[in-house]
């Protein structure tokens, strides 16, 4: 669904200003916007896999685990699909406020892609290279985007994610390296003309939420404190912009319309997309890719 189309619309909950930046500049933060009832819930739930994860000594398609992961010290890089691990994270990400926020920058027919938590543990946690969504995962138009919820405060110190604000309306970039390897990643030469000066740093206390669009040119540091930094994260389209290629998370949630309705027909963009391997044999995370750990 196009831009002018969707601020047609009647906001649910943001303002209209706030959708306009959202246009803009190809993110927004809206501090402290889950309630601690909702983050209770969550939090309760994800302490659960934490304690879970000790029985772990690798990875596998449910969790991926950092170097030094251990029974005594759980370290996990990522959750993959929670959604389809427990139900109060598909509540969330189905019914709760996040729902309203995709609705008023997707327009009313939204379809849910997929969801993913990255804990980015303290004492080193993996940066997360420049790189945009939609590669990873291409539809047949950029009404796409991802809600990102900080489960702690974040500040400087702890990895926060950054965008390139604009960075939407550039060139969609190869994630290959030279060798033809997918890396999950923009190529140095490319990251290496950036304007990194202008990188807008999504800050915020435990319950802001981050929202970026599926162009958008973002990425984040190291987590050097000794704090964890999870980032429970939930991609959507709007319902008009359907996927091309294998899921990279295939599981029962995934496209289903949580607002609104079906479509009648398909909206194609004129501009093309690189597609992305063949996802149908499985995918790790962004972490093993970036690392080359494949």
């Amino acid at each position: 669904m196009k831009p002018e189309s969707i601020l047609a619309h009647e906001p649910k909950v943001l303002t209209q200003a706030q959708r306009e930046t959202y246009f803009n500049d190809g993110y927004l933060v809206l501090e402290e916007f889950i309630s601690p009832e909702w983050m209770k819930r969550i939090w309760d739930t994800t302490n659960e896999f934490i304690e879970e994860s000790r029985s772990y000594k690798q990875s596998d398609s449910k969790f991926d685990l950092d170097q030094g992961h251990s029974s005594e010290t759980p370290r996990l890089r990522r959750l993959t699909s929670p959604v389809s691990h427990h139900p109060i994270y598909w509540e969330f990400a189905s019914q709760g406020p996040i729902v309203d926020v995709a609705e008023d920058l997707l327009g009313p027919d939204v379809t849910f892609h997929h969801s993913k938590l990255n804990f980015k543990w303290g004492g080193g946690g993996e940066e997360v290279k420049w790189h945009q969504d939609i590669p990873f995962y291409p539809h047949t138009n950029y009404s796409v985007l991802a809600i990102g919820l900080y489960m702690n405060d974040v500040d400087d110190e702890m990895g926060p994610m950054g965008a390139i604000p604009g960075s939407q309306f550039g060139p969609i970039y190869s994630h290959y390296n030279k060798e033809g390897e997918w890396v999950g990643a923009m190529r140095d030469e490319d990251a290496a003309k950036l304007p990194t000066s202008k990188t807008g740093w999504m800050k915020g206390k435990a319950g802001s939420i981050t929202i970026h669009h599926c162009r958008t040119v973002h990425g984040s540091m190291p987590n050097n404190s000794n704090r964890m930094r999870p980032l429970l994260i939930n991609a959507y389209s709007s319902a008009d912009a359907l996927t091309i290629t294998s899921h990279p998370a295939p599981c029962k949630e995934a496209l289903q319309v949580v607002r609104g309705k079906r479509p009648e027909y398909a909206v194609f963009d004129s501009e093309p997309c690189p597609l992305p391997p063949d996802w149908s044999g499985g995918y790790t995370s962004i972490f093993a890719a970036q690392q080359e750990e494949n």
